[in-house]
């Protein structure tokens, strides 16, 4: 809020004349009243927190590409086709070299090794409360152990995405990353159909452990292919747009072969997004995807539209996972209804179930639900607030770089985060990924677009959207 201040007493004492101007013309500085703010207050908010991604040192770039490296060995996993990677730990080793070196640059150069951005205090504060319920744990060396394992390393990734992917180059970088990182697991699990490779009539799944199962892979896949659109959307070379769109033929097939209903439920709503946004803009790319989505629906396996159909009725499921994973929601409620403020602990869920519903370790299929059963509504509070901030970060770049010259890479980058969220926010009601790397890497992108406005703003000067001048927003508030 801008404080009210009384003009008068801000002029000379000798008068009322206004200041020079700051050129030294004779003409006078436009006066502003007290609610107005002045262009340089308004930009110092917006920029507030990309203020570490924009005054990093060039030679952060050295933490970057370990990053996508470490990117790299999250989705393709190489360490399994050469077991001597295994035993050197290359991800850990990757992990820690890029934060040491964005570290060892940010003091080097004196300036804070952490900036806090909202999305970061969110963070903090539920590992906090993670750590703080972790005496009240059904197990808490469990807990410690999924703290250790997976929590403070999603914690590491959020922050060093949103420290060092700062520019849209970066951004760019990240999504051909993304993109072509993803064969392979597709590939893969087009390939297990195939040759009939199958556990229980579904794809076994892939080596990483990002998409270890045929569920994960499809929730990885779907989330990916937004930035493969958006790289359509920013390339014009005729080569490079047919390979992108094999990748994207590729990526839906897989989803499909999966045989996922949370995977089919994320990818109707993606395509449904972008047909909306396609026919919004006058296009007529939105009904070229309907026609083929059609034309292709007579090619879907029998079992898998059958398997489709248990979504709306669960008791048709032949195989009892859609009535196993609804006990197990019901049984979720009473336990949060019961357990409202501490929880189970982080990543207990599956041992409080037991008590509800009998023994069967196996977590509730909801993340939202994970988060309550293990840390009670505040854990669910907050993870919700993390969530929704950083899907406004991304929904606010994208409405702000519309039609802003220079910024069309942007706003298409920015379209495919918003998307991805979208489509991760309806993959949540399905998938236990609570303290997966997934939700974390793809927000942080969302974080990180801001810092990417920030430093297009500094490159070109005040941008122009429809001949207007362009001014920052807050999105702190």
């Amino acid at each position: 809020m801008i404080e009210r201040r009384d003009i008068s007493e801000e002029s000379p004492k000798g008068g009322g004349t206004e200041p020079p101007s700051p050129t030294g013309g004779g003409t006078p500085a436009p006066r502003r009243e007290w609610w107005q703010e002045d262009a340089a207050g308004a930009a110092s908010r917006w920029s507030e927190p990309a203020a570490e991604a924009q005054e990093a040192p060039a030679d952060s770039a050295v933490s970057f590409y370990l990053l996508m490296g470490f990117t790299f060995i999250l989705l393709v996993a190489p360490q399994r086709f050469i077991p001597a990677l295994a035993q050197v730990r290359i991800a850990l080793l990757t992990a820690i070299g890029a934060v040491a070196v964005h570290l060892v640059n940010r003091f080097v150069h004196r300036q804070p090794l952490v900036v806090f951005t909202r999305e970061l205090r969110i963070v903090a504060v539920l590992c906090g409360w993670a750590i703080v319920t972790v005496p009240f744990s059904y197990w808490p060396g469990g807990s410690v152990e999924v703290l250790l394992s997976h929590y403070f390393k999603n914690v590491a990734v959020f922050w060093l995405i949103g420290a060092t992917v700062s520019s849209v180059t970066r951004l760019r970088q990240v999504a051909w990353g993304l993109s072509l990182m993803t064969i392979p697991a597709a590939v893969v699990g087009v390939g297990e159909y195939l040759s009939g490779n199958l556990r229980g009539g579904r794809i076994v799944g892939f080596v990483s452990p990002m998409a270890s199962n045929p569920n994960d892979l499809a929730l990885l896949v779907n989330l990916v292919l937004p930035f493969t659109v958006a790289l359509l959307a920013i390339n014009r070379n005729t080569v490079i747009r047919t390979g992108l769109f094999a990748i994207l033929g590729l990526d839906v097939l897989a989803v499909i072969l999966t045989f996922s209903r949370g995977g089919f439920l994320t990818l109707a709503t993606i395509l449904s997004t972008y047909a909306w946004a396609w026919a919004r803009r006058g296009g007529g790319r939105w009904v070229v995807v309907l026609v083929v989505a059609l034309a292709a629906a007579p090619l879907l396996p029998s079992t898998y539209v059958d398997r489709l159909g248990t979504i709306t009725s669960v008791d048709a499921d032949p195989t009892g996972s859609s009535q196993e994973r609804w006990r197990d929601t019901v049984a979720a409620l009473e336990f949060v209804r019961a357990h409202p403020i501490v929880g189970a602990g982080i990543g207990m869920n599956s041992l409080a179930l037991n008590d509800v519903r009998g023994p069967s370790w196996k977590p509730v299929h909801n993340v939202f639900l994970e988060y309550a059963v293990d840390l009670g509504i505040p854990g669910l509070v907050l993870y919700l607030l993390l969530f929704v901030s950083c899907a406004k970060s991304a929904i606010v770049v994208h409405r702000r770089s519309a039609g802003a010259v220079g910024l069309r890479e942007l706003h298409s980058l920015a379209e495919a985060v918003r998307t991805s969220l979208l489509g991760f926010g309806v993959a949540a009601l399905f998938h236990p990924v609570a303290y997966h790397t997934v939700f974390y890497y793809f927000g942080a992108v969302a974080v990180a677009l801001r810092a990417a406005l920030v430093a297009e703003e500094g490159h070109r000067g005040t941008p122009e959207v429809a001949g207007e001048p362009w001014a920052p927003v807050n999105t702190d508030s």
